[in-house]
């Protein structure tokens, strides 16, 4: 057999990839991690002078929802590449909730009665260890404790739970603290921490995020009639009230949304509507889709 010329070889396809130089990307990750760490203590220096500028320690809660709405909302919005969301968010919180807690100690209580590993994964990744967690059982042990501290937080489930009763009526009076946040913030279908939260705490009203209205509603005549009614208009909690033979509700609507519209619809559904009270508000949710 006769073989021809030998076929030219492709020089570009004989050159070897370029090694991998480990040593180097080591050197570029240590460089990245001494750099946030600088980061974090040159952030720990401004608060440091925002204490001193504000007194911050003097006026309860430092907390300030619509701020941190606006950050999580601008973190998700520009986050890209391999690291998850997850991970991410909840390396914000608890850079927020640390910092929060430096400028002005507080305490998250926590109601444990729906569930202890629940509420425990809510409140470490929104708050991380730094902040002392402290367990009840029960949402009106929550709502006292919060209500006789300074600037402490408060973690009840955003859930329907009978026994509870109606804690919520009281954060109707005027000096009461309020529901400032709704957790998790950033909704997903695969989110770690997925228990629904109200935040309750004392924060100064041009800190608190608005878009988002929740009401304490007593009605007498409650009925599954009533509750078909209301579902599609607005999302609420219901438990019965004995105090007025009927339910006490917590509706939570859309700024744009009137609480009037609300009380028409409950009676023309046969529902006699006692007394209606803003208890707080809070941040839209921002919903992540799902990866497909």
């Amino acid at each position: 057999m006769i073989s021809g010329p030998a076929a030219p070889i492709n020089a570009a396809m004989s050159t070897p990839p370029p090694a991998i130089d480990l040593t180097e990307l080591r050197k570029e990750i240590d460089r990245i991690d001494e750099s946030m760490h600088g980061l974090l203590m040159e952030r720990g220096q401004i608060i440091d002078r925002l204490i001193a500028i504000k007194k911050s320690q003097e006026t309860g809660s430092a907390f300030r929802p619509v701020r941190e709405a606006e950050m999580m909302r601008r973190l998700v919005q520009r986050h890209k590449g391999l690291l998850p969301l997850d991970t991410v968010e909840s390396i914000w919180r608890v850079i927020i909730a640390t910092f929060t807690y430096v400028q002005s100690h507080f305490s998250a209580h926590a109601d444990f009665s729906a569930g202890d590993a629940l509420m425990r994964d809510s409140a470490r990744f929104h708050f991380g260890f730094t902040v002392p967690l402290v367990p009840h059982m029960g949402a009106a042990a929550v709502v006292e404790a919060v209500s006789n501290s300074k600037g402490d937080l408060g973690l009840v489930p955003a859930v329907a739970i009978a026994s509870a009763g109606p804690w919520w009526t009281a954060l109707e009076f005027d000096a009461a603290p309020k529901i400032i946040a709704r957790l998790p913030f950033v909704e997903r279908a695969d989110h770690p921490a997925a228990l629904p939260v109200f935040i309750i705490s004392r924060v100064a009203p041009d800190a608190m995020a608005t878009d988002t209205g929740v009401w304490s509603v007593r009605v007498s005549g409650w009925s599954h009639h009533a509750a078909q009614t209301l579902a599609p208009m607005a999302d609420f909690i219901a438990v019965p009230d004995t105090a007025f033979d009927g339910a006490a509700l917590l509706v939570t609507l859309p700024k744009e949304k009137d609480i009037g519209a609300i009380t028409k619809a409950l009676l023309d559904a046969g529902a006699t509507v006692r007394s209606t009270a803003l208890v707080g508000s809070h941040a839209s949710r921002y919903t992540v889709a799902a990866k497909s």
